[in-house]
């Protein structure tokens, strides 16, 4: 369906010409993205903001404002914000939508496929990225709480259980069996932040490699971007989610487990990249890094085991039991590695 979207008072309100054309760009999951263009040029990126998912607007651009000025300042291509001509913040609402207006990276390209020359190169980013940020992990809010807190998704999933909500634990007796016996092992890490030992770090939260752009000729990062889930988590949270899935030989909905399996190649020259940037990085948050993959592979079977159980309410399906699928898919990945 055509959207009767008010484009030239939204670009107006950040001093843009009505006459500047609009078409969507990407197919981004979360917010619905355009490009603008002038004189027939890519000039700007508008994006509504979802609000059903980023719910406070005000702390996502607080943080988003604290990062991009730090990265600038540091010299980093990053993400600028037009400020709107009547208030100045970064963002407008309008007719009941949350839109902002950012500058096009002119000069850059993203890119789909993950080999150990990429891997390698996406480890470095993400470790410089986040070196980068370990000064301000305290100035910035948590834009989705517990997005990766393991006590907390394992919470979700025994109570989706008790409840059994769609009728499908009793068929489920493996699949819960190993989200159970491996329920301490993956929650180690939280019970050492309580505890003191390990700091929450300013990450990415979102890693995957389409969230980088790179120079034209792919020979290294220009900039990381999307960066509405940068957030305090555990440092474990953006190497193990892009190793999830840029390691996998399949989709993570592969409904044949016998060809799932973890590219150990993928891992290392992810984490020698990585390793070179990261110099932040605690005695115990190395001994625990290498766990990474393997918990946020176990991490996604237990969210999408808990959306089966409550009947599917989450995830968006594409045929009965994908998300049963999905699981299996995910416990086989954790398997493999």
């Amino acid at each position: 369906m055509k959207n009767t979207f008010d484009f030239a008072t939204i670009l107006g309100s950040f001093g843009i010409a009505p006459t500047a054309t609009v078409k969507p760009l990407g197919d981004g999951l979360i917010n619905h993205t355009y490009v603008v263009e002038t004189d027939g040029e890519p000039k700007y990126v508008l994006q509504q903001v979802n609000t059903d998912i980023f719910s406070n607007v005000e702390m996502l651009h607080d943080n988003i404002d604290k990062v991009t000025d730090t990265l600038r300042k540091a010299g980093k291509t990053t993400l600028h914000f037009l400020p709107s001509v009547s208030t100045g913040k970064t963002y407008i609402e309008h007719e009941g939508r949350t839109w902002r207006v950012m500058d096009y990276i002119a000069d850059s390209r993203t890119i789909s496929e993950v080999n150990p020359v990429t891997a390698r190169m996406t480890g470095r980013a993400i470790g410089e990225f986040e070196t980068l940020l370990a000064p301000i992990a305290e100035e910035l809010g948590e834009t989705l709480p517990r997005f990766h807190d393991m006590e907390y998704r394992l919470e979700q999933f025994e109570d989706a259980v008790a409840r059994d909500a769609a009728g499908r634990v009793a068929e489920l007796g493996e699949e819960i069996a190993y989200v159970r016996s491996n329920a301490n092992r993956a929650t180690e890490p939280e019970r050492l932040y309580r505890a003191g030992v390990l700091p929450k770090r300013v990450c990415h939260c979102d890693t995957k490699v389409s969230n980088l752009l790179f120079t034209p000729d792919g020979s290294e990062v220009k900039a990381v971007i999307d960066l509405d889930t940068v957030m305090p988590s555990l440092v474990f949270s953006d190497m193990g989610d892009f190793m999830r899935t840029a390691a996998c030989t399949t989709a993570e909905d592969e409904p044949d487990t016998n060809k799932i399996a973890f590219r150990r190649e993928i891992y290392d020259a992810a984490m020698e990249g990585y390793l070179e940037t990261a110099t932040f990085l605690s005695a115990d948050e190395r001994r625990l890094l290498p766990t990474a993959p393997w918990r946020f592979a176990y991490m996604q079977a237990v969210r999408f085991l808990t959306d089966y159980i409550n009947g599917d309410t989450y995830y968006r399906t594409a045929y009965p039991g994908h998300n049963l699928v999905r699981t299996r898919a995910q416990i086989a990945l954790a398997k493999s590695i």
